[in-house]
């Protein structure tokens, strides 16, 4: 009851329609503040690890902030995320190291195939035809967009960016895993092991005031502020969806270098993420009309 006697208003109860738009919007959001990573880590004169390291740190602490009192279960699910986020973050950064940007990327982005593979068994997600189509029209397209920069320079590096790719399937498997709880705790935790892993090699000369701003963005904005708005939307698509919108990432990454720096991709690249993008509105399209056209079969005829 409220002053006056009248009854409160129960909470509205948000369609789920309108909850899958939402979380759409959050992963583009989300997609959109991960691209941001190239252009700011070029700021930092620093070890690659110690760079992860520190924006790791940032992360963390702004997402306990946010949480205040975060849920640590430590279930299996939780466990999980949080180590497959620390390895995804880690091997990523070793495979740039001994192979091409292109190629870490492009193997790192097989991540679909993995999330396919495993969550019908994992999750009970069956995945229709419709999936596999998008998942190899954005293969397909990432293949073009870094046609001009991939090449065979060391199977080590290959093999770690390959590993990345499971690793963030596993990331997004074992989030979606926890979506009627919090998985906001695996990355929090995830990004505390990151941290500490990237501490030994902070030692040494320490980044220039432009560095510690590259620092403080990647952790608050381009990590932190993108994780739980992408914690948030897994709770309400699919593993699979959620990494799909992913691949937005390294479409968008030449733009913010295009606007800031001047370098316009090529004609494969522009190829390349058009058909990426194309493919994943073409999914999101066609599985929004579905509860349309279920109600309309189902509506009694005149």
């Amino acid at each position: 009851m409220v002053s006056g006697g009248r009854p409160a208003r129960p909470p509205r109860k948000v369609p789920a329609l309108e909850r899958r738009t939402r979380a759409i919007l959050f992963l583009v959001i989300s997609a959109t503040l991960w691209s941001t990573g190239g252009v700011l880590i070029k700021w930092i004169d620093w070890h690659p690890l110690a760079i992860s390291g520190a924006r790791s740190a940032f992360a963390a602490a702004l997402m306990w902030a946010v949480l205040r009192r975060p849920r640590f279960t430590w279930s299996p699910a939780q466990i999980g995320g949080a180590l497959a986020y620390a390895a995804t973050v880690l091997l990523y950064v070793s495979a740039v190291k001994q192979t091409t940007a292109a190629n870490a990327i492009l193997l790192q982005y097989t991540a679909p195939v993995w999330v396919a593979v495993f969550s019908a068994g994992f999750l009970g997600e069956r995945v229709r035809r419709l999936d596999w189509l998008t998942i190899g029209l954005t293969l397909g397209g990432l293949l073009l967009f870094f046609r001009e920069g991939l090449a065979s320079e060391s199977l080590w590096g290959d093999l770690l960016a390959t590993l990345s790719g499971v690793t963030l399937a596993w990331m997004s498997l074992f989030l979606r895993k926890q979506k009627d709880g919090s998985p906001v705790e695996s990355i929090v935790l995830g990004n505390a092991i990151a941290a500490v892993v990237g501490l030994p090699f902070a030692w040494g000369q320490a980044p220039t005031a432009q560095g510690w701003l590259g620092l403080v963005l990647l952790g608050v904005v381009q990590l932190g502020l993108s994780y739980l708005l992408y914690t948030a939307a897994i709770k309400e698509v699919s593993a699979l969806e959620a990494t799909l919108f992913s691949t937005l990432e390294p479409i968008l990454s030449p733009v913010w270098v295009w606007l800031l720096i001047g370098e316009r991709p090529g004609g494969w690249a522009l190829a390349g993420g058009g058909l990426v993008v194309g493919a994943i509105l073409m999914r999101a399209t066609l599985y929004a009309l579905r509860p349309a056209r279920r109600m309309a079969a189902a509506r009694p005829a005149p």
